[in-house]
């Protein structure tokens, strides 16, 4: 007897398991129970398992019996002529969706050509073991899975067209690639993912080599010329927030020029790009600091005299302004209201980004690089026919990497290009290298993808041949002008007096265990107590008890809390983090006694 379990919850037993689950599934392919019911028998405990409850990732298998796949030609013609469409298959139990349990049972077959008796299911198309993302990389079976998951991952970061409509909404912060090129070598789901109307890529003339060592370590040296062309020139849009927000007793925030008898008010400077509303006109070229929205609000704390003299309680600031670091010129100014009602007003900033050095690209392989230079086009290396790359990528990022499909995809770029077509380099299923190849060759090409070179600063003919294409590079929202961080002084936080911690907040650049001991190893002493300095307090200590004593400023003297004033009194430098810890010691009733000795 074999114990049946429905969503895990035990509903009886069956004589024989096996016998029964297969007439379950007979059931379910005849549609007399529903499509989403699975089941699953195990033969080492002798349970079903029936499974019809929600959240499970199931697949769509095609249906194989004695050999031969239940989906036929004559199926596949009336689905083109749209006789038939994918709920009707799943209907007439040629496809049935399998969840991992019912898997354990079958052997699914890649192709038609592996089939044999045993087969009981065949994959709709290879690819279908791949994600979309993962799918959208060509020749992604001559990589290894660790690159191909990197080229899967890196391509949802790269810049494209996002959407069509990206001038009538307020994304949060969104980049957009200017010119956005479809791939020349595709796949299969390029077309069925419709990424051919919203590309996120440019095709670059890419050579494997390298130059004067400026992209050793994964770097990458990009064409001067192109950049001015517009290579991988993009947009970066941001908006600006501001909400006349309502409080108790009738007060409601205000957007308007602030009054200068306001609480916190500016400066007339930081004011001068605001119109008689309050918001900033399109297209002010602003930089940090500026305020994009005037705004005030209400006194925090109202006092009982002042609750019933609204007039004389003067409002205090609260405007947008643009952060550290923030630059732009203003696109976009919309006046609407929430769902409260509230009055909102939202300002889009958009700025220009073109390729620097430290801005990231990547391939579709995983071979992903900053830009280590950039170089003006007559200086860069150029081929007998006069092409001269867009991008040169150091040829040691292929040995170790084992990424074979970006060197495939470098010589079917380069078919491409001179043939006018797409290259198909669906993953299992892509024109096969030696085709591509031979076509290279007929037309003019050599059959490996090398060419002679130039050294372009002194003419002279390259020793070695340099294996060039056409490639499609991704230029990655990771930018230096959203990363670039540097401090001198700046804001520190109020419980240790620290700076604060984060590139928005302008906050300093932590100096940890390990850069201490590079300080401590170089002997460089003082450069070690400058950077430990950052909350560096003067604190009179007690000679007596230990203790922190008191300093009072209007007298001129300290005293102790524990000995009183007739005790000696010494001015010690330490750490205010320490002098934190020393009295939370206290507030756990510990005794912190600091021991005085003279340095002298």
């Amino acid at each position: 007897m074999s114990d049946v379990y429905l969503n895990n919850k035990f509903v009886g037993t069956v004589e024989n398991g096996q016998n029964f689950a297969h007439l379950v599934i007979d059931e379910r392919r005849k549609n007399s129970l529903p499509a989403n019911v699975n089941v699953h028998y195990n033969p080492l405990i002798d349970i079903v398992k029936i499974e019809s409850s929600r959240g499970r990732a199931r697949r769509p298998l095609i249906i194989v019996k004695e050999g031969k796949p239940l989906l036929t030609e004559k199926h596949l013609k009336q689905l083109e002529k749209g006789e038939l469409n994918w709920t009707d298959l799943i209907e007439q139990g040629i496809i049935e969706y399998l969840d991992a349990g019912e898997e354990e049972n079958t052997l699914v077959a890649y192709e038609e050509e592996q089939l044999t008796p045993e087969h009981t299911h065949l994959e709709i198309t290879p690819f279908a073991l791949t994600g979309l993302a993962t799918s959208l990389v060509p020749f992604g079976n001559y990589s290894p899975g660790a690159r191909l998951a990197m080229g899967s991952k890196n391509q949802k970061q790269a810049l494209g067209f996002y959407i069509a409509n990206f001038l009538a909404r307020m994304d949060m912060d969104v980049n957009l690639l200017h010119s956005p090129q479809v791939p020349i070598v595709q796949t299969a789901m390029t077309s069925i993912s419709g990424y051919d109307k919203h590309p996120s890529g440019q095709n670059m003339v890419v050579a494997v080599m390298s130059y004067e060592g400026y992209n050793m370590d994964d770097a990458v040296i990009i064409n001067k010329s192109s950049i001015e062309r517009g290579l991988a020139r993009s947009t970066y849009y941001r908006p600006s927030i501001a909400e006349e927000l309502r409080y108790s007793g009738g007060l409601v925030d205000q957007v308007s020029i602030p009054d200068k008898e306001v609480k916190g008010y500016k400066s007339e400077e930081d004011y001068r790009f605001l119109e008689g509303d309050g918001i900033i006109y399109p297209e002010a070229q602003v930089t940090e600091g500026d305020v994009v929205i005037g705004k005030t609000s209400p006194p925090r704390f109202l006092s009982s005299l002042d609750e019933y003299n609204l007039a004389a309680a003067t409002r205090r600031e609260s405007s947008v302004a643009l952060k550290h670091g923030e630059q732009g010129v203003v696109d976009f100014v919309l006046i609407t209201e929430n769902e409260e009602g509230n009055r909102l007003v939202q300002v889009r900033m958009r700025d220009q980004r073109i390729p620097e050095i430290g801005d990231k690209f990547t391939s579709r392989h995983g071979q992903k690089g900053i830009v280590g230079l950039i170089v003006p086009q007559s200086d860069l290396p150029f081929s007998v026919s006069g092409i001269t790359p867009d991008l040169i990528f150091s040829p040691h990022g292929i040995p170790s990497r084992m990424t074979v499909g970006h060197l495939i995809e470098l010589i079917g770029g380069k078919v491409g290009a001179l043939a006018g077509r797409h290259i198909d380099g669906t993953i299992f299923q892509a024109e096969p290298e030696e085709r591509i190849r031979r076509e290279l060759l007929s037309l003019g090409f050599r059959y490996d993808g090398t060419e002679v070179f130039y050294n372009g600063q002194t003419g002279k003919r390259m020793k070695a041949r340099i294996y060039v294409g056409n490639m499609y590079y991704l230029k990655l929202k990771h930018m230096v002008a959203n990363k670039i961080h540097s401090r001198a002084r700046g804001p520190i936080q109020l419980l240790t007096r620290q700076p604060t911690e984060g590139r928005a907040k302008e906050g300093g650049l932590r100096l940890g265990e390990m850069e201490k001991d590079t300080f401590v190893a170089h002997g460089a002493s003082l450069l070690l107590k400058e950077r430990f300095d950052a909350d560096r307090t003067v604190a009179p200590v007690c000679e007596q008890c230990g203790l922190i004593a008191v300093k009072d400023e209007f007298k001129n003297k300290s005293y102790c809390l524990l000995c009183g004033e007739d005790t000696l009194i010494n001015n010690v430098e330490i750490s205010y983090a320490f002098k934190l810890l020393m009295d939370e010691f206290k507030s756990l009733c510990i005794y912190p006694k600091l021991n005085l000795k003279s340095k002298y």
